[in-house]
């Protein structure tokens, strides 16, 4: 049908998914009967009864009679305008902004909904979970080490659930940092409701709110595991920081082993039950952390190379310029530092700027060759200081 032709690579994806019953694995499932999601939407219904209940099936073949008066069609007619009005963007595995880390996942999401700045999701990010009833010192330590972890360089990622959850995107906020809270519900229908303020001040101080689930889906339990896959699929490393024996968090472990991500835990008192599942997986090869320099130290390697690709990427997008050129955060940062070591909080507190922000200038000055990082922190190169620098606002 003429129809077929008219509808974007996105769309044909979402067409797929809203199928009763077609989650990632069966979507990548009736990706391999075909070269294409469109190829799929063409095929006879009944050769899919292996993979399609017949409630989706039926839904199949009223697109394939019907095309725009179908049920599918004006679902995503619907969604799409939808989208377009509240400022949520859509990715499929091709775009731009779908994060490289998550696409090499096993059956990585389809699509993405995100709300918020799309590009975080390609930033180094560590993921932080745990308990929904965490003690008041697992909370603390959520908020602590998330805090730490921001001021560093990394997106804080979490599921946005109370506890834990809520914790670390505190704590990353508090920083001035960014945070990516990825749902096990709709975009539109975030849950806990009670975490509706939070979620809202996530997308206002530049964070992201992601889901891979349609408009309208509401927090089923077979969602969460889903939602944790992605939240490691996204971060180099997982942090867990309060779990018992059985819990969501050590499948967010789970997933986190295999897709060949770091682990971390903190250890607690063998009075908490809420420890005994950081200490299984202390023993099972998690690395134990007191401290978020522990995880900043074993990661920031990917730290830096990933802030060098996208800072290079940037370059590469602007004009070539004959001089070397600092934005007008850089010359602050640069007024601010000396020819001995500066610690980052120290520059960020110097500038009064988000930490977050000073990292990224600093990675931006060295690429340029006007900083260096000696370890405990960075300083300026000695040709840094010429006179005829110039510099001109963002």
């Amino acid at each position: 049908m003429d129809v077929y032709n008219m509808l974007s690579v996105v769309q044909q994806k979402l067409l797929l998914q809203y199928l009763p019953g077609v989650g990632a694995s069966t979507f990548w499932k009736l990706m391999e009967r075909s070269p294409s999601a469109l190829g799929v939407l063409n095929t006879s219904p009944e050769s899919l009864a292996d993979l399609l209940n017949e409630e989706a099936r039926q839904l199949l073949r009223e697109f394939q009679h019907e095309a725009d008066n179908s049920r599918l069609a004006k679902l995503m007619a619907a969604d799409l305008e939808w989208c377009e009005n509240n400022n949520i963007e859509i990715l499929d595995t091709d775009h731009e902004y779908y994060p490289e880390l998550l696409r090499e996942i096993k059956r990585p999401p389809p699509v993405l909904y995100v709300a918020g700045d799309a590009r975080l999701l390609s930033f180094p990010q560590i993921a932080v979970v745990g308990s929904r009833n965490p003690t008041p010192s697992g909370r603390g330590s959520a908020f602590d080490f998330s805090r730490e972890l921001a001021a560093s360089g990394f997106v804080v990622t979490s599921g946005l659930a109370l506890g834990v959850d809520s914790a670390a995107h505190q704590g990353a906020l508090a920083a001035q940092g960014k945070t990516i809270a990825v749902l096990g519900t709709g975009i539109d229908q975030v849950y806990p409701q009670r975490n509706k303020q939070m979620a809202d001040q996530i997308v206002q101080t530049g964070g992201a709110l992601v889901s891979e689930f349609p408009l309208g889906t509401t927090a089923l339990p077979a969602n969460f595991p889903q939602r944790n896959r992605v939240i490691s699929g996204l971060s180099y490393g997982v942090l867990v920081v309060e779990a018992a024996p059985r819990s969501g968090s050590l499948i967010t472990a789970r997933y986190a082993i295999q897709q060949n991500r770091e682990i971390f835990a903190i250890p607690g008192s063998i009075h908490n039950p809420l420890a005994k599942g950081c200490h299984q997986l202390i023993r099972e090869g998690a690395k134990l952390v007191d401290d978020a320099k522990d995880i900043v130290d074993e990661l920031q390697h990917f730290l830096r190379l990933q802030w060098q690709q996208l800072d290079l990427d940037k370059v590469a997008d602007e004009p070539q310029q004959s001089e070397i050129v600092a934005t007008e955060e850089e010359s602050i940062i640069l007024e601010q530092l000396g020819y001995e070591s500066t610690p980052i909080d120290e520059i960020a507190e110097r500038t009064e700027l988000p930490v977050g922000d000073v990292m990224a200038c600093l990675l931006t000055l060295e690429l340029k060759g006007l900083v260096a990082n000696v370890g405990t922190g960075y300083m300026r190169l000695k040709h840094s200081s010429v006179p005829d620098l110039s510099f001109h606002a963002n």
